[in-house]
């Protein structure tokens, strides 16, 4: 099997490390990430200028490359690259993020959009994180990582991304792993104002995760805050099909 790994936090950074020496246990590893840091970065592409490519050395890798491009560009640009050169791959990972994602927050992440432009290119995908951006513990995210590349990739479809995140403590202190749909997740957000060196106010985004009560078990959100490992299932099918035939009848066309 040949898997592409890729990530948001930067090819330098001590997640994508520890996923492909995890992975290539089992599997040829290529690597197509970001040259700095991409967080946050959500789907963007690269349009209007090129991207820049430079192949790199990376323990466990067979080849890697850092590119100048954003995590979803590294999917389709990587897979490029190594199609050219004759090796198709068979799955796409990424992470492991420095950092949860959770909820709604996937809408905004960069690591989940990666491994949802490796769907869009027809290729099982799958995110992989850990609820820190300080994180250090990777046993269990790595362990899952390797199940879902054993046990997962016959039965997966392309058009779905597993997305799995652990919390950031030792294997053996975390309660066990739940199989769950996306929440809400929501801050007590606010941009702190500060004056830059040229005499400009600048606005800095900050906050704290809400914690909830009285939500059931099975979201996302919820595993983490009760110190459980959350893999959820995601495609990139956003209809509301509930409504299709209701909008119908407010006739927008008139």
């Amino acid at each position: 099997m040949n898997i592409l790994v890729t990530n948001d936090d930067g090819i330098e950074a001590s997640g994508i490390r520890n996923l492909v020496k995890a992975l290539s246990q089992t599997a040829e590893i290529y690597v197509c990430a970001p040259h700095t840091q991409r967080s946050a970065s959500g789907h963007g592409i690269t349009v209007g200028k090129p991207i820049e490519v430079e192949e790199t050395d990376f323990e466990h890798a067979v080849k890697a490359y850092a590119t100048t491009g954003t995590p979803a560009d590294c999917v389709k640009i990587g897979t490029k690259i190594l199609n050219d050169q004759g090796i198709k791959i068979d799955m796409v990972f990424s992470g492991i993020n420095l950092g949860g994602n959770l909820g709604t927050d996937t809408l905004y992440s960069g690591t989940v959009s990666a491994a949802i432009e490796g769907s869009l290119c027809g290729i099982p995908s799958v995110a992989v994180s850990v609820n820190s951006h300080k994180a250090s513990h990777f046993e269990l995210a790595c362990d899952l990582a390797l199940g879902a590349c054993r046990n997962g990739f016959s039965k997966m479809s392309a058009r779905t991304v597993l997305n799995i995140n652990t919390p950031d403590l030792p294997k053996e202190e975390i309660k066990g792993v739940k199989y769950t749909r996306l929440g809400m997740r929501e801050y007590k957000e606010w941009f702190r104002p500060k004056t830059g060196e040229n005499g400009k106010t600048q606005y800095w985004y900050e906050g704290n995760p809400v914690v909830y009560e009285g939500l059931p078990d099975d979201i996302d959100v919820i595993s983490m805050q009760d110190g459980y490992a959350s893999i959820t299932p995601l495609h990139y099918d956003l209809t509301d099909y509930e409504l299709v035939d209701e909008i119908k009848k407010w006739r927008l066309e008139e």
